[in-house]
């Protein structure tokens, strides 16, 4: 396998590693004294290393694959995910002070402080499942073939090699160590990617020609609004549906919320999610628009741009269109972007072990053994990582691409209604939250079961005559609105027809339990800059909303 890269990409590739390893090292040298320091940074993160590493976690090297593939195949209805930007505004505005009042280290905690213990622990584990079978398997897939892809080593050395080596700062450093590294990941991987996109750009003639180009040959490629009917991409399902999975994702995920959790007080992890959501909307310049771009240079010129699968696209225009240098620099943000989601992966599973299932089995314990047994859960999941990758090689890039997808949006449902509920009003009980989840892990089994039970019908678009069928056969966005409606619906239900909870006990984790002195430190929590800057982001997705209508 030949590499892409000459002597001086190599060199740039180096320094990169050198900086990464000296930010890590600095980290370490500070210490980590309890758990508090080595699963939330000490709670003392400014609100620009948040928002850099709220946007690393979430930009994965599948997400600058699949994003840029997605645009080179379809277009841009997959845009709608990335204007879930206003999600993250939720996060600070709505969600993140009411966690931050809780003093919750993890979110099945919060939920137990909540509601009860029977939450927490459902939330523990499944949180657990999903992240090695989904988040971390995939990553470490996805990354093996950029890797690969770049530097020319067959794809296990590159999958292995960046997992030992995030797995290593991860376990060393804790979250201080996964947080400042993505800060510098972020800049270079917008550096890079931005400079593909204005070199791509370009030498597709402008935005104009762009736009010819791509419709001549597919009309409804810069419309994000299919019909209702479409198969793939319904309107109602991208806006909707979409939204459901957001929340879940940005408002409740372990994942993304810990980055907020770091803060010193709930203005900065404010500020650091609205400086998130900002960088949330990069996603559509740096990697959608360049696979768009990838499909015009490929209509233009199949000799020299030609893309044999749509997941080829962006390493296609880092080999084609950057000069030797840059392209040394946009592998090591490519790989920055695999790192960074890998590491968060990492710290976010060691923290809801050791925090929510081996500190509630073994409550003696002390803050140096709940650090050590962090550091062991973390090589743990490492080595689960490595042991799935055989496992993701067989179930492949596109369909494993549309499979999340899929997962997510049966996973969201239930624990978006149980969170939003929860918060919004105080009459939500302990027994309406666990049905709603319990109900929501059975209808999961349900639909993904039939799902691959008729893979071969929908495939083929044959119809088959029963109930079943026609339940595997929903679309997967439309499915998440059926199921939020459902567990709404359940939580209301099961609420109203048991007790209410003791809103003594539950005080400021409700919208209807907040005290005096709670009300007066939300107002001083924030200022006329953060009003200013949450609107103007909700009036730019607008805008781009509406001009992605043809």
């Amino acid at each position: 396998m030949e590499t892409v890269l000459q002597t001086a990409d190599w060199w740039v590739l180096g320094l990169y590693f050198l900086a990464l390893i000296a930010v890590a090292v600095w980290v370490v040298l500070q210490k980590n004294k309890n758990t508090e320091d080595y699963f939330l940074a000490g709670r003392n993160v400014g609100w620009f290393v948040i928002g850099a590493s709220i946007f690393a976690s979430n930009i994965g090297s599948e997400h600058v694959v699949g994003l840029a593939g997605t645009g080179f195949e379809s277009g841009t209805p997959m845009a709608h995910y990335e204007l879930h930007a206003w999600i993250v505004l939720l996060l600070g505005w709505l969600f993140l002070p009411f966690y931050i009042r809780s003093g919750a280290f993890t979110m099945p905690e919060f939920l137990e402080k909540r509601f009860d213990s029977r939450s927490r622990w459902f939330l523990s584990v499944f949180s657990l499942l999903a992240y090695v079978l989904t988040k971390v398997s995939v990553t470490i897939y996805a990354g093996g073939i950029v890797v690969s892809e770049l530097l020319g080593i067959p794809f296990w050395y590159g999958a292995i090699g960046i997992v030992i080596f995030t797995g290593i700062y991860t376990v060393v450093g804790g979250m201080k160590a996964v947080i400042y590294t993505e800060t510098l990941q972020t800049v270079i991987l917008i550096l890079g990617s931005m400079i593909i996109t204005y070199l791509g750009m370009q030498e597709v003639g402008g935005w104009s020609q762009l736009r010819e180009t791509v419709t001549a040959v597919s009309p409804d490629h810069f419309n994000m609004w299919r019909p209702i009917t479409d198969p793939d991409f319904p309107w109602t399902g991208m806006l909707f549906g979409g939204t459901v999975v957001g929340v879940w994702y940005w408002c409740t995920d372990q994942y993304i919320v810990q980055r907020t959790l770091a803060a010193h007080n709930i203005k900065i992890g404010r500020r650091g999610a609205i400086f998130g959501a900002y960088l949330k909307l990069l996603p559509i310049l740096i990697f959608l628009i360049p696979g768009i771009i990838a499909f015009a240079l490929t209509i233009q010129n199949p000799e020299m741009f030609g893309v044999e699968k749509a997941d080829r696209a962006f390493p296609m225009l880092v080999k084609t269109l950057l000069p030797v240098g840059l392209k040394g620099l946009v592998a090591g943000g490519l790989m920055a972007a695999l790192m960074s989601s890998l590491a968060s992966v990492f710290n976010s599973c060691s923290t809801i072990f050791t925090i929510d299932i081996y500190k509630k089995l073994k409550p003696q314990k002390s803050e140096r053994e709940l650090l050590t047994i962090g550091k062991v859960a973390t090589g743990f999941i490492v080595i689960l990582g490595i042991i799935w990758i055989p496992i993701m090689e067989k179930i492949g890039g596109g369909v494993m691409y549309q499979y999340l997808q899929n997962v997510q949006s049966y996973i969201a449902p239930p624990v978006t209604a149980v969170f939003l509920l929860g918060i919004i009003w105080k009459r939500v009980n302990s027994q309406a939250a666990i049905t709603t989840l319990m109900t929501g892990l059975v209808l999961l089994i349900l639909r993904l079961g039939s799902e691959i039970y008729y893979q071969p019908q929908i495939a083929s678009g044959e119809t088959v005559d029963s109930i079943m069928f026609s339940f595997a056969s929903i679309n997967f966005a439309h499915m998440a609105i059926f199921m939020f409606i459902f567990s709404v619906i359940l939580c209301v239900t099961v609420s109203l027809a048991t007790g209410a909870p003791n809103y003594e006990k539950i005080s400021g984790l409700s919208f209807g339990t907040l005290t005096a002195e709670d009300k007066a430190a939300s107002k001083g929590s924030y200022a006329t800059i953060d009003i200013v800057l949450s609107v103007l982001l909700v009036v730019i997705v607008v805008a781009i909303l509406s001009y992605f209508t043809s």
